[in-house]
């Protein structure tokens, strides 16, 4: 039965309204009322408020059903804006995206995780206005910040609960302490989970319920369920890097053995390249460099152009996170594997096309339904997107209008 909001029921009514003119891009207010089971009247007066706010507008008319064509409607994207942080042992990345998701500005720059907290957040904080003053963002119109980083992590309360890469960062309340210096809220969340959120808020995938392997430094991943993601005690539900793929291996810093980031991540091919004869070399590595992902970035160049020892590399490490995509795909029962994160993008297609095959040959249930492994459309910036994307559904779902 249609139902109609009153009182302190406004704002959770204007977040169903925005999320489901934002999911079907245009919409009429009768298919608004068919969707929501909101009345009618319910919906012509929550959108006469939401564009005298600006946040949605009329762009014209659909076609007829037999009466006066429906006007359609579509969200402004200069009404509002929300920013997204990616902070990584090895990188940082910020972007601001508009009320649609579509990202406006991005800057990148070297991590800041091996300084001590303190001195961190004022640099992030100092990136982050001085991209809102490039892209001309007026600050009133900033919803908030999604901050994406490794877990484990008290997401309510915003604090760390690991003590990689440093022993200053466990426990350190991060997303408090940054809103205190940037005067916005901050939203935290882990770095997988933020990458795979922003697939279905984007719309880039059909299912509603898919998983996704994401690799930086580390590997990690995300699995969504019927639109929500799965984020588990500690926000940190799907630590796919650090599932044993071989039981007699090395110890792990986790306290495990044998982890899959031993053997398939950044490090690891490193490492490999390192012991090659005269690939390290001619690649020009390091073996004391601290940028792992510009030295991977190196082998997976490499791969990418042909070499035949990189390419060996890249394809063992993608064998090995075929692996972990079987094991996401048997334990969720999932028919999407989504590959996001800055160490997938630059040898993409070698490891879409390994994932892949190594899923369609052993995935469980593969003769059951269709199995898929596709690349992430926001590519290296998925988790600084997905954070944004996460603020605009969290401040949208309950959005108060002066």
């Amino acid at each position: 039965m249609a139902t109609s909001p009153i009182g302190a029921g406004r704002p959770k009514t204007r977040g169903i309204v925005l999320n489901l003119i934002r999911a079907a891009r245009t919409i009429s207010r009768i298919e608004l009322a068919t969707r929501s089971g909101l009345t009618p009247a319910t919906i012509t007066q929550v959108v006469r408020e939401l564009m005298e706010h600006g946040l949605v507008v009329e762009v014209g008319r659909g076609a007829s059903t037999g009466g006066k064509p429906p006007t359609l409607l579509q969200l402004n994207p200069l009404a509002r804006y929300a920013v997204g942080v990616l902070v990584e042992r090895n990188t940082c990345v910020i972007v601001v995206v508009d009320l649609t998701g579509r990202q406006v500005a991005r800057t990148a720059f070297p991590g800041t995780a091996l300084m001590p907290p303190d001195q961190a957040l004022p640099l992030l904080a100092s990136r982050v206005n001085a991209l809102l003053g490039t892209a001309g963002v007026d600050r009133d119109r900033v919803l908030g910040v999604g901050l994406a980083t490794y877990g484990p992590q008290d997401r309510r309360a915003g604090v760390l609960l690991t003590h990689a890469p440093t022993a200053e960062w466990f426990e350190y309340p991060i997303a408090p302490r940054l809103s205190a210096v940037l005067g916005l809220p901050v939203l935290l969340d882990n770095d997988a989970a933020a990458a795979a959120f922003g697939e279905h808020w984007l719309g880039a995938v059909e299912p509603r319920t898919y998983g996704c392997l994401y690799m930086a430094s580390g590997i990690g991943g995300g699995v969504v369920v019927d639109g929500e993601v799965y984020r588990g005690r500690s926000s940190n539900g799907v630590a796919i890097g650090h599932i044993t793929v071989d039981p007699d291996g090395r110890a792990c810093d986790c306290g495990n053995y044998g982890c899959l980031e031993l053997y398939a991540g950044p490090h690891a091919v490193i490492e490999y390249a390192m012991a090659a004869d005269g690939l390290g070399q001619r690649l020009g590595l390091d073996p004391a460099g601290v940028d792992v992902m510009g030295q991977f970035r190196r082998v997976a160049t490499a791969a990418s152009a042909g070499d035949p020892a990189a390419k060996r590399l890249i394809e063992r490490s993608a064998r090995h996170l075929g692996t972990a995509a079987v094991t996401m795909t048997s334990l969720f029962d999932l028919d999407l594997i989504v590959l996001a994160g800055p160490s997938f993008a630059v040898a993409a297609a070698i490891y879409q096309s390994v994932i892949e095959a190594e899923v369609q040959r052993r995935t469980f249930s593969r003769r059951a339904h269709p199995m898929r492994v596709v690349t992430s459309v926001s590519g290296s910036d998925a988790a600084a997107v997905g954070g944004a994307v996460l603020v605009l559904q969290s401040e949208l779902a309950c959005l108060e209008l002066g």
